[in-house]
This record gives structure tokens, sequence and C-alpha cells, in this order.
């Protein structure tokens, strides 16, 4: 039986792959997609994003971080979660459904209607797979995870692009994100290998509620904000602008959503597993924040730096106004993980409650600041998100700190040396590219001799983390370093 320790560095390397592989592969799809299609394409699926990921965060019902925490879960427990979460997802399209005239009327766009219900059906899908979900991440068993996300994003990016190529146009994007869902539910409901074997349990929905209504609150307000840019740039500005809105936010969350998928989906199971021991917990949880920061804040810096050919490169030209709005929002994403780490380690001590509070506290504070910039332009809106992240850590450290004695100060000194080095690194990337014209030649010198730069003047910290992921997976038997430089 492996430890908690070796299993959670496998799940940190396989979740890794994982998200990395994966999503690569959608990524670069996407891309390919996308040179084919308009930004007033992109416009019209952003323009539903709200109203599917909150649909999506109702199916969820926070019982899938219920089951995950809960370290005595039984059979009962997961096929209450089953029908729950079924019943739901059966109201969702429904609702759905016949609200798409009223989304259509909304946006001026009467195709919306038929959009809507289309891809509305991957709710019923993401329903019936929360409990197989949940047990994989419990399991800590990322490496069938890899195995389902690779060949469901394989044959449905494939399929989205064949349809983009045939002049599909919008229907393209619609087709895929639809057979996403449905191919993973099947694959999940063939590897895991789990049916329900019990009824409904009154008294087992009432202890999971307890504690998953509140991160469902949470969620709905994080999503619900998230969204919210979409939904007013929609309205208020055209289906274009919206496009370019939408694509650069993609780009930009590309590597931190990804990075913060990799660290939530291993954290909270591995220090749920040691929640009563607080001085090993914030070990652990510092650690997690200097590989966050260390992978992170290098990146999404580079991104800033090549945003305008890389742009031009890899989506043409006629997505160069994409190019100033990911370099914005490249600066509000590098701190997404924190922010992560920081409101996981509510889940794991079980203070559902802080963490709603907190939603709620930084989402007025968001909101506010969304309606003071939105009649000035999306450029000043982008500005705002830098300014709300920003803020939005203090906040979430203060509880931290409250927790397990690591406030703001404390992070502060773990990861403000990773940060100067990534911003000296910047600096160096913008030094190359003002001698350079070849749009290719500056994203790839940037980033290859950017990237040895970061690593020669952060020995330790290099070292140091090659030395943890070598632990990780097996290959040494020394202690994990207790400190990084």
């Amino acid at each position: 039986m492996k430890g908690l320790k070796e299993r959670t560095i496998h799940g940190f390397v396989w979740s890794g792959i994982d998200r990395f592989l994966t999503q690569g592969i959608t990524f670069v799809i996407g891309l390919l997609v996308a040179r084919l299609l308009t930004p007033q394409d992109y416009g019209l699926v952003a323009m539903l994003t709200l109203f599917i990921s909150i649909s999506n965060t109702f199916v969820d019902c926070g019982f899938s971080s219920a089951l995950i925490r809960k370290a005595n879960r039984t059979g009962q427990d997961e096929s209450t979660v089953f029908y729950t979460n079924t019943g739901i997802g059966i109201v969702a399209y429904l609702i759905l459904f016949f609200t798409a005239p009223l989304i259509a009327a909304y946006y001026h766009q009467p195709q919306l209607t038929a959009i809507a219900r289309v891809i509305g059906v991957s709710l019923l899908f993401n329903a019936i797979s929360v409990v197989q979900q949940a047990i994989l991440v419990s399991r800590i068993d990322f490496k069938m995870q890899t195995r389902i996300s690779v060949i469901t994003n394989v044959l449905a990016g494939g399929v989205g692009l064949i349809m983009a190529y045939s002049g599909m146009g919008v229907w393209s994007l619609v087709v895929q994100a639809l057979l996403v869902s449905i191919l993973k539910s099947l694959l999940l409901w063939i590897f895991v290998r789990w049916v329900p074997r019990y009824g409904f349990s009154t008294a087992s929905f009432g202890e999971l509620f307890a504690f998953g209504s509140r991160i469902l609150l949470s969620g709905l307000l994080d999503t619900g904000y998230k969204n919210l840019y979409l939904l007013l740039i929609g309205k208020y500005y055209t289906a274009s602008s919206l496009g370019y809105y939408s694509r650069a936010s993609q780009i930009a969350q590309f590597p931190a959503l990804n990075l913060t998928e990799i660290m939530q989906r291993v954290s909270l199971p591995a220090l749920s597993a040691i929640q009563e021991d607080t001085q090993r917990q914030a070990m652990a949880y510092r650690k997690m924040l200097v590989v966050a920061a260390y992978i992170t804040f290098p990146v999404m810096i580079w991104l800033a730096v090549a945003a305008k050919p890389l742009i031009e490169i890899v989506l043409t030209a006629k997505w160069s106004e994409a190019a100033v709005l990911l370099q914005i929002l490249s600066f509000a994403m590098m701190w997404y993980p924190i922010h992560a780490i920081n409101l996981n380690l509510l889940q794991v001590k079980g203070r559902s409650d802080w963490f709603l509070k907190l939603e709620v506290i930084k989402k007025i504070l968001g909101v506010s600041v969304l309606l003071i910039t939105l009649p000035f332009g999306v450029i000043p809106m982008c500005w705002g998100m830098v300014v709300t992240s920003v803020v939005a850590l203090v906040i979430n450290t203060h509880y931290t700190g409250r927790l397990i004695g690591l406030g703001l100060w404390e992070q502060m000194k773990d990861i403000l040396p990773v940060l100067i080095r990534a911003l000296i690194t910047g600096l160096f990337m913008l030094f190359i590219v003002q001698f350079i014209d070849n749009q290719y030649l500056q994203v790839f010198l940037t980033l290859g001799l950017g990237g040895l730069v970061y690593i020669l003047i952060s020995p330790k910290t290099s070292k140091a983390l090659f030395v943890e992921f070598k632990q990780m997976t097996g290959k040494v038997q020394s202690n994990i370093p207790q400190d990084y430089d």
C-alpha cells in the first residue's frame, strides 16, 4: 500500500501530465480551429459561457468536494450523490432549454436559441459522472484520468477541427464541447466501474449538503463573477470584441488554471489526510506555494512580453486586437494559483463558512471595479481585473494566517524572491525583442533564453524543486529539502 507521500507525488506527476498533455492537445486544436473561424464565432459561444458554467456548478452542487473530503464515505453516500446530481442535471437542462430564447433576445442573436439547446445536453452527461470523477480524485489516481482526458480531447477536438475545415463555423465549437462531455462521461463509467448500489438517503444527503452547500454558493459566486465580463461585453460591445476578450482570456488562463487544477486535485485529498497535523500542513502548504509561484510567474510574464507576435503567429493577424488584452490579463492570472491554494486550505479545514464569506467579499469588490470600468472599454476592464486580483490576495491570506499562521507576510517571504527573479527575467526578454524584428524569433528566443536566465538566477530553487520532483517519481531517496532560497 503506497503511503500518502508517495501517492501525492505520483498524483502530482500524473495530474500534471493530465492537465498539460490533454489541455495542451485541446489548446493546440483550439488554436487551429481559431485560425479557421472568426472572432464573432467565438463571441457567440462565449455569450453562453455564463449560463452553462452556472448550470454545471448547480449540477455538481458541492457534492464532489464533500465526497473527496469525507474520509469514511460509504456506498450510500456515493449513491445519494449520484441520484441528486442526476436529478439536478435534468432540471438544469430543462431550465436552459426553455430559457434559451430569452438568452438569444438579451444578446439580439437569434441563433443562440438552437446553440444553447444543443450544447446544454452536456449538463446531463456531466451530472451522471460526478461520483466517478470524485472517486478517481480521492484515490489520487490521475493516471486513469489522464487516459480518459487524452482519448476524450483527441476525439472531440478532431471532430471539431474537421467541422471547422468543412465550413461549419460556430457549430464546430458547439459539437466539440458536447462531445467532450459525452465521451468523458462514457469513459468514466467504463473505467471506474462504479454503479449506484443503494437508494437515496436523506441522512447522507443532509451530512454532505451541510458542507457542499457552502461550496455550491461559493462556486456560484465565483462562476457568476468570472463570466460576468462575458455577459456585459457581449451586451454592450460587439460579438467580435467579446471574441477578442474570450480568446485572450483563454490563452492567459491556460497555464494559470492548469497549474491551479493540478495543485487543487492533489492538495485537497493530500492535505485532508493530515488535517489534524497543523505543522505538517503548513510545511506542505509552503512548498505548494513556492512550486506554484516558481512555475506560474515566469510563464505569465513571458506571455505578456510575447503576446503580440504569439497571437499573430498562432491565430493570424485577424486576432491581433487580442494581444494587448492578453498582456494585461497575464498579470491578473499570474496570482490565480496562489489564490486557489489559499482557498483549498479553507476546504481542508472544513471552514466552508469562511470560504463563502470570502467569496462574497471579493465578488462585491470585483463587481464594483467592473461597473466602474465598464463605460471606458474592454482594456480598462482588464486592468480592473489586475487590481481586483491583488486586493483579493490580501483578503485570502488573512484567513490563511488565522488558520495555520501563514498570512500575507509569511507567504510573501516565500514567493517574493521568486517574483523578483521572474520580473528580472521579464526585463531581459523585453531587451531581447527590441533588437529582433522576426516574430518567430521573438517568441522562441524570449522563451528559450528567458527560461535559461530564469533558471540560472534561481539555482537553489531550481535545484530544490528538481530534487523534489525526483523524489516524487521515486528516483531518489534523500530527504526533501525543508526550505527554498
